[in-house]
């Protein structure tokens, strides 16, 4: 099969996941957002299962990218300060271009609640962020223990559903209206004694 057609049709799977919801998911829409003839998305993935599965694995592949390209080719952050920009960059990531991408992937998370075998594809995708997390932190000269990756974590990704729905009062009593401010105090808060 052609890759380039594979990769378009999952992208627009993604983009119509993220528009429409998981009802909306349908080898025709998928279609009509890749503007390819009908019947195409079912050719590639026949199934539903396997659309969501198409999706799935395009949100890690696209997380992979945004998360290699905030990071560099080197080590990792060396201090906070640069720590603290990188996550900053994250959600930045998430409120604007990642939007479609981390939208798709909580709608995912919704899904894998009644689909044991999504769940399963999910779960690497999400615990690999305490690793990651954990990464950085060490690379930042930070404490990196489990409880400061579990405390990052999990700060970030309960971040991620105020960002998505951008109520300015939400936003503005969680501190995420200055994601630079945010991303400081964070620091702050999992290593008190280490961050200035």
């Amino acid at each position: 099969m052609n890759q380039d057609r594979r990769d378009r049709l999952r992208d627009a799977a993604v983009a119509v996941l993220a528009e429409a919801g998981g009802r909306g998911l349908t080898h025709r829409a998928v279609d009509a957002a890749a503007a390819v003839p009908t019947g195409t998305a079912k050719n590639y993935f026949p199934t539903r299962d396997a659309l969501l599965r198409a999706v799935a694995e395009r949100c890690a592949e696209q997380y992979r990218a945004v998360a290699a390209s905030l990071a560099g080719a080197g080590p990792g952050p060396s201090d906070a300060a640069q720590l603290a920009a990188l996550l900053a960059g994250l959600l930045r990531n998430v409120a604007g271009p990642g939007r479609p991408r981390v939208l798709a992937y909580l709608e995912l998370q919704t899904e894998g609640t009644r689909r044991p075998w999504l769940a399963a594809l999910l779960d690497p995708i999400a615990a690999a962020d305490f690793a990651a997390h954990a990464h950085l932190l060490r690379a930042a000269g930070l404490p990196a223990g489990p409880e400061q990756a579990r405390a990052l974590t999990l700060a970030l990704h309960g971040a991620i559903p105020p960002l998505l729905s951008g109520g300015p009062a939400t936003l503005a009593a969680a501190g995420l209206d200055d994601l630079d401010r945010f991303a400081r105090g964070l620091l702050a808060a999992v290593c008190p004694e280490e961050t200035p």
